[in-house]
């Protein structure tokens, strides 16, 4: 079986001195919380970023009464040791690494976020509009095929899940040439993977399925330049953990911060949609992961 990596789609990033000794302990209580470390989203790209983060962080402090200390830098994998340590309260994940944190770190599903633009997250397989025979997933079987890299929740695991359980392959043998596809291709990137498409590069490849709009939109492929032959479900949204071990009632105000929180200007930053919501996040919702992990034989030894 293959050991599953902590560090697989590498989003969000925190401070590796975060095990050092910074935000509660472990055994804390009602009484002693009065500081609450966070994962709050960064954003490089984006001028206004620091700006939204510093007003989400005192509105939460105003809000609950307590210190909020946000923090970034380093990987999933020191976040949830840190959350196991009792050093950090509230984490962003990504699906895969919600899983990872359920099992490592005593974790609660917090919130999530309301779906962004009109295409829902999911995988798209994809061919050239030249393409007429291919129809279904099973039609991909000796061409050239594109993932984006192995780290790419919806450019690789959950296609490639999608492809092991419906053709009944072999998770392990499914890279290897010759086996199902000619060969595979990891493009790097999710408009690489289509824009190799539309050019020939590859045969068929898998995206997600909001970037074919924005790249037609941005101008760098025609609409109909490529056809979509299956997808996968939809997959969830990145999603808040919070350390199960916290007094329940601070649990509660927390959530309920996340839920009413009605910035529009901190949501058209970050989410690029200002009619984005956090919404419950519940565990349920996340066990396809589970299903995934199984299908690519990813459970740890």
């Amino acid at each position: 079986m293959k050991k599953l990596s902590l560090g697989l789609g590498l989003v969000f990033l925190l401070s590796a001195g975060l095990l050092a000794g910074c935000g509660n302990s472990k055994d804390t209580t009602a009484k002693e919380i009065d500081k609450l470390t966070i994962v709050q989203m960064p954003d490089e790209n984006n001028p206004d970023a620091g700006t939204k983060n510093e007003e989400f962080r005192k509105d939460m402090s105003d809000a609950l009464g307590v210190e909020v200390e946000e923090l970034e830098g380093g990987e999933y994998s020191v976040g949830i040791e840190a959350m196991k340590a009792g050093k950090l309260d509230v984490l962003l994940v990504s699906p895969m690494s919600y899983y990872q944190a359920k099992k490592i770190a005593n974790v609660e599903p917090l919130v999530t976020t309301t779906s962004m633009g009109e295409v829902p997250y999911k995988t798209d397989f994809i061919v050239s509009k030249d393409d007429t025979k291919t129809k279904n997933l099973a039609d991909l079987k000796g061409k050239t095929f594109a993932f984006v890299d192995p780290a790419s929740s919806s450019g690789y695991m959950f296609p490639k899940a999608k492809l092991v359980q419906e053709l009944g392959l072999n998770a392990d043998k499914l890279e290897n040439p010759g086996y199902f596809f000619e060969s595979v291709t990891y493009s790097g990137k999710h408009d690489s993977s289509v824009v190799g498409v539309a050019k020939g590069d590859y045969q068929a490849a898998a995206v997600t399925a909001q970037i074919i709009p924005d790249l037609v939109e941005a101008g760098l492929i025609n609409e109909g330049d490529v056809r979509v032959v299956g997808e996968t479900d939809v997959i969830p949204n990145a999603c808040y953990v919070i350390r199960a071990d916290l007094p329940q009632e601070m649990k509660e105000k927390i959530k309920e911060f996340y839920l009413g929180y009605e910035n529009e200007a901190y949501f058209e930053s970050f989410y690029g949609d200002k009619g984005t919501r956090f919404i419950e996040a519940k565990d349920e919702d996340y066990k396809v992961i589970d299903e995934m992990v199984k299908a690519l034989n990813l459970e740890e030894e």
